[in-house]
């Protein structure tokens, strides 16, 4: 089912449209109102819980900001915290160093350019440092309720291996999701694929006997029951 595109690009057929409807009706069945993973109490702190989860997963940034959230949910008690004692909030997350760094860094910007609020637009997000697209989308879609799609590592693989949005890279994929995934899903589209990929889908092995969707992917490697 492989095909070839005119810039060389291998991967699976892409999935029929007449196919993609009912995949996200099938996996949206299982949890209708799908919400992000990261503990947050605010736009402000999901701007930190994402910021943070970089190359880290949502179960290690939860463990770190959850005392750190109970005292810290503004810029200003953040500012006021410090990049060293955030540090040592966060220091069980990889690539705390920088990490704590920008998260003073976009909480004395939201505070000076925002009025300590989180904007609502991609534009303005992605000027604050250590926020760029994919964190943008998320705060977007989670906070402000926009029909946005955050391309992790999880959304490629499964948009690529399934055939529902092939893409030779991120903005790729995150151009064919919006176009090919009906309006009625778009909304926690992202949350979808992304459970999908983490828990089913999964990179070394997907879990094909157990796949609700099976039917519609396009994946030629599929795995059988042991």
């Amino acid at each position: 089912m492989d095909h070839v595109s005119s810039n060389g690009y291998v991967g699976p057929m892409k999935m029929k449209k007449k196919d993609i409807e009912p995949f996200f009706e099938i996996l949206s069945a299982d949890l209708p109102e799908p919400k992000t993973e990261l503990d947050y109490k605010n736009p402000y702190t999901l701007v930190v819980a994402v910021a943070l989860s970089a190359q880290a997963t949502d179960v290690g940034v939860n463990k770190a900001t959850k005392e750190l959230f109970k005292k810290v949910d503004t810029p200003e008690k953040m500012v006021k915290l410090g990049e060293a004692k955030l540090r040592d909030q966060i220091k069980t997350i990889g690539l705390y160093r920088n990490k704590a760094k920008n998260v003073i860094a976009l909480s004395k910007m939201l505070i000076n350019e925002f009025n300590s609020e989180v904007p609502r637009t991609r534009e303005e997000l992605e000027r604050l440092p250590g926020v760029g697209r994919k964190t943008a989308n998320v705060v977007m879609n989670e906070a402000f309720g926009e029909a946005t799609i955050a391309v992790d590592t999880h959304i490629f693989r499964v948009s690529n291996r399934t055939g529902l949005a092939p893409g030779k890279n991120v903005l790729e994929v995150e151009h064919e999701l919006l176009k090919r995934v009906p309006k009625d899903y778009l909304q926690h589209a992202h949350h979808w694929i992304l459970l999908h990929g983490r828990y089913v889908c999964k990179a070394r092995k997907p879990d094909c006997p157990s796949c609700k969707v099976v039917d519609y992917c396009g994946f030629k490697g599929k795995t059988t029951a042991a």
